[in-house]
């Protein structure tokens, strides 16, 4: 659909595997991990300052721990012309324990839990600041159908995606630039 993502985490993993650092806990907080977290932030906050600046669609791809960072990216996007919504891509406490034990960047399993709760505790959150119309949770829970709630999400992102604009910014830089292109 043309969306641009902006996910640290991919900087990140590119950053530690050049410093010759394993993904392990020890490694991820340690001062040098922290320090190429840090850089991998600046690298991606640069990337999405450009999308933006060039209004191109953007896709977020974050936990969704920080719930008062949510809301002032999307207050943030929403002031300069951006339509917002949200997808909550959801599993039970038991999926997402066992996929962080399978992938290469582990995290302590306490620490899973208490973000998993963390999270949990913002969809009401997410419900009220995106509102029902965009907000979508998809469940990807080992056992659930995955291939079902994959193909309602294309097409409610599709949908989301072909509407009309809705912000009144939006529309009048659309206008500006059509008559830039015009001269």
């Amino acid at each position: 659909m043309g969306y641009r993502v902006s996910n640290s985490d991919d900087a990140f993993e590119a950053a530690l595997k050049k410093a010759g650092l394993e993904m392990s806990p020890e490694n991820i907080f340690s001062i040098k991990g922290q320090e190429l977290r840090g850089k991998a932030s600046a690298i991606t906050k640069t990337r999405q300052t450009m999308y933006i600046k060039g209004r191109l669609g953007l896709v977020i791809d974050g936990t969704g721990k920080n719930l008062e960072k949510m809301k002032t990216q999307a207050k943030d996007l929403k002031k300069i012309g951006y339509d917002v919504a949200m997808i909550f891509v959801n599993t039970d406490l038991e999926t997402a324990m066992a996929r962080n034990r399978a992938r290469a960047r582990k995290l302590p399993d306490d620490m899973v839990k208490e973000y998993w709760q963390e999270i949990q505790n913002n969809i009401g959150a997410f419900q009220t600041l995106f509102g029902k119309k965009n907000f979508l949770v998809v469940d990807n829970s080992d056992g659930k159908d995955y291939k079902a709630e994959t193909l309602r999400a294309y097409k409610d992102v599709t949908k989301f995606t072909e509407s009309p604009v809705d912000n009144s910014k939006a529309k009048k830089w659309i206008a500006a630039e059509k008559k830039k292109k015009t001269r």
